[in-house]
């Protein structure tokens, strides 16, 4: 009984070291967009020379997670359960380097760039936030209705993208000169893109979680 209680109380701080780095994510995305808006160098600079803790953190959870498996054996939902916090960590450290290279884009494009950002990147950034916040819910909660918000959110992502790379082929169309800044935001959008898909896969990990299958949210 002792045993247990103990598995319980790990299991439980290795959830919550796993929704505090899913914060982290929300943290980098926003400070580097708005970096990006700003030209703030210094905040990218700061940004990229952070990434590692985001990088320790996923190996802490990662290491916490195989010990508890090692030491307990645990099967059925328990085993899920550490599985996932596994899968979730990797995707999350994978979301903080999205952030990351959002900063490099801003360094690139330096503090007297001729180019307007594209206002919808501000648009992904905000959505992405929130789908963020639907999974770390779905996750806590372990209900699977927070999952499937995921795709629809993700759809808006992905329509604003393909609508701001659009919109910046055209521009590059007629400002040869300027492509390689306006490519840089166009990377941009990408990494909030990806950024999203990650979420869509922590919303599958839940999906799993709940109801031991996977599944495909994009489909």
């Amino acid at each position: 009984m002792q045993t247990r209680r103990f598995f319980n109380e790990e299991l439980q701080k290795l959830k919550l070291d796993v929704e505090e780095l899913a914060e982290d994510t929300k943290v980098v995305l926003g400070t580097a967009v708005d970096a990006l808006y700003n030209s703030d160098l210094t905040t990218a600079e700061n940004i990229i020379a952070n990434d590692y803790v985001y990088n320790e953190k996923e190996q802490r959870i990662n290491d916490a997670a195989m010990i508890m498996i090692a030491k307990q054996q645990p099967v059925a939902s328990d085993l899920r359960r550490l599985i996932i916090a596994i899968k979730i960590s990797t995707d999350l450290e994978r979301m903080a380097d999205h952030g990351k290279n959002i900063a490099k884009a801003t360094l690139f494009l330096g503090d007297d760039h001729p180019i307007s950002i594209h206002p919808s990147i501000k648009e992904m950034m905000k959505i992405a936030i929130e789908m963020v916040d639907i999974a770390i819910k779905g996750y806590h909660l372990e209900d699977i209705s927070f999952a499937r918000l995921l795709a629809q959110k993700d759809d808006q992502v992905d329509n604003l993208y393909g609508q701001v790379t659009k919109d910046l082929l055209e521009l590059t169309a007629t400002n040869p000169d300027q492509i390689q800044y306006i490519m840089q935001t166009a990377y941009t959008s990408r990494y909030i893109e990806r950024f999203a898909d990650h979420i869509t896969n922590i919303g599958e990990s839940i999906l799993y979680l709940v109801k031991g299958v996977s599944y495909d949210l994009n489909e």
